[in-house]
């Protein structure tokens, strides 16, 4: 399954089922995992391991040297899970040194073209890029994020669970799990309702989130008396409770 106009390093590990398309360029310490596809063009650098099932197209580069300048040639890592898709001319470089060593990408993730995740990003399952979002360096962003064309997320910030970005958003702090936001800076506008209603949330679980939000935004409360409101719910509604930890840790604040 692995064209012979592929280069494939021979201390690559490759699983079985794994089709490689012409041109393509395998590095040494690459390790992809059973049923994934690789198109044409695509540069796989190591040290890099993939997982299973996943499908990455044509022109794609991953693993390639984070764009640092404080990297200095340590051995770094991307990690990749199963049934992630990336489309054409998307870039992920691996991690850096001074942010942990590793890039890490869950399940069942979709990047549409030109998607670019920088060193240190960590991106949790079932999220969706859509053509050129991109990642400054150590982002994490949660499950089941929906990130709109052209989004640019800061360094160091953080892109909660359930959360949507409209298209051009750009986002210098934190946004919490289950927000809609739209904008240059971002700024929030309610709750993510036609997502969670798509992934099976109750009609009580999205008002017990507007509820919340209407705490965060609308009530004039600081931040940690918000945060301390919305406790007072969580027992109630386990949602609250993902937001009421996403909050309480310290970051570079969120979206206002």
């Amino acid at each position: 399954m692995i064209h012979p106009h592929a280069l494939v390093d021979p201390r690559a590990e490759i699983g079985a089922g794994v089709e490689i398309g012409p041109f393509t360029v395998i590095g040494p310490e690459v390790v992809i995992g059973a049923g994934t596809w690789i198109g044409p063009h695509v540069v796989i650098q190591g040290p890099t391991r993939i997982g299973c099932d996943n499908k990455i197209f044509q022109f794609a580069s991953l693993g390639e040297v984070p764009q640092d300048l404080k990297y200095r040639g340590e051995r770094t890592t991307l990690e990749i899970g199963d049934r992630n898709v990336f489309r054409e001319f998307c870039t992920v470089n691996r991690g850096t040194g001074g942010g942990g060593g590793v890039t890490s990408i869950g399940h069942d993730n979709l990047f549409m073209a030109y998607v670019h995740i920088a060193h240190d990003c960590r991106i949790a399952d079932h999220t969706v890029f859509a053509n050129c979002a991109s990642l400054a360096g150590h982002v994490y962003v949660g499950s089941h994020a929906v990130l709109g064309g052209f989004t640019g997320i800061h360094q160091f910030c953080r892109v909660g669970d359930h959360c949507m970005t409209g298209a051009a958003t750009v986002a210098v702090q934190d946004i919490p799990p289950y927000v809609l936001t739209a904008g240059n800076s971002a700024r929030p506008y309610g709750i993510n309702v036609t997502g969670l209603k798509r992934r099976g949330f109750p009609a009580e679980r999205i008002h017990a989130l507007k509820k919340a939000y209407k705490i965060i935004y609308k009530s004039g409360l600081r931040l940690d008396e918000a945060i301390a409101r919305i406790e007072e719910l969580a027992p109630e509604y386990p949602d609250l409770d993902v937001m009421v930890r996403f909050l309480k840790i310290e970051g570079r604040g969120i979206i206002r």
